[in-house]
Formats: C-alpha cells, structure tokens, sequence
C-alpha cells in the first residue's frame, strides 16, 4: 500500500498535476472500460469468458434449487392456511348455527310474552297503563331526589 500512495503534503493537495503520479512516475488510469479491479489484469479471452458462463450457471442452479426449497414450502405454508382458514369457516358456520337456534327461542318467548301482554291490555281496558305510568313517575321521582341528595 506504501507504494501505491503516498501520505499527502500540503504542495500535494492543491497541484492537480500530482494527485495521480506515484512513486515509479506514470499516472494511474482506469481500465478502458472504466471499471478498476483489485485483481490486476485478468485473462480475456474465449477461454475466460467459459469459466464464466459455467459460474453463472452454477449460481443459476444453486438459486433455481433455493427457489423450488422455498417455493415447496411456501405450498406447505399456503396449505396449512388454507385448511386454517377451512376449519375457522367451519367453526363460524357452527356457531352462527348455534346463535341462531338461540335468537329464534328468545323470538318465541317475546312473541309469547308480549302475546300475554296484549291479551292482559283487553280484559283490563286502560287501567293497566294509568298504572305503568304511576310507575315511572314515582321511579322517576326516587331518582331525582337521590342525584340531589348525594
């Protein structure tokens, strides 16, 4: 490394003229191609270009092999989903099943509450609502006088 730079001086950093040269006096310039590589020259050639072409394909393989790996267990994953997503719907299903079963019972009874109801409202006449609203208006008045009280 000694070689290829030295320690800057103060000439050095403001002549434009030196700040290429090194200790054997020619200036170093990028490869043509404008690239610089820390191996030096490499062979060119037809015989370069193949030991290429059979890496590349080397790392292609070993990527197609990574690809399919995860690709095979990512159906793995997808079917595992799948079936969770299958026994979720199934358990919803059931239990939307259930909850129904459970809404038209309570219809029956309010159906046959309020039925009790109205048959009560006919024989009784108005009286029973002069009653209702005593009602309220007393239960009303307990909670008035207890929010003034506290």
């Amino acid at each position: 490394m000694s070689q290829r730079f030295r320690a800057p001086t103060a000439n050095t950093l403001h002549n434009r003229a030196t700040l290429g040269v090194h200790d054997h006096g020619f200036y170093s310039t990028p490869p043509s191609s404008g690239r610089s590589s820390p191996y030096g020259d490499l062979p060119t050639g037809q015989r370069f270009a193949d030991d290429l072409e059979g890496q590349n394909d080397e790392a292609l393989n070993g990527l197609t092999a990574k690809v399919k790996l995860l690709k095979d267990n990512a159906d793995g994953v997808v079917l595992k989903i799948t079936i969770g997503i299958g026994n979720e719907v199934r358990d919803s299903t059931v239990q939307l099943t259930q909850m129904n079963d459970a809404f038209t019972d309570t219809s029956t009874i309010l159906a046959g509450t309020f039925r009790r109801v109205n048959n009560m409202a006919a024989r009784q006449g108005c009286r029973w609502l002069w009653y209702i609203v005593f009602l309220i208006v007393v239960f009303w008045f307990f909670i008035i006088v207890w929010w003034f009280r506290r």
